[in-house]
């Protein structure tokens, strides 16, 4: 899922540098909410990993 956001903050970036200011804020966003949803799912991970660990 990281690399999905990687990827489309790269097409964001690309977006703006043409001028694609439509295409930029939504790849952008995209970019925004898989990085939070990775986010979110390593923390919890993290969390269950240590609890679960005996």
């Amino acid at each position: 899922m990281l690399h999905y956001s990687i990827v489309f903050f790269v097409i964001a970036l690309i977006a703006a540098f043409f001028g694609f200011s439509g295409i930029a804020a939504s790849a952008a966003g995209i970019a925004k909410i898989l990085f939070f949803i990775f986010l979110i799912i390593t923390v919890i991970s993290l969390l269950l990993g240590v609890f679960n660990a005996k």
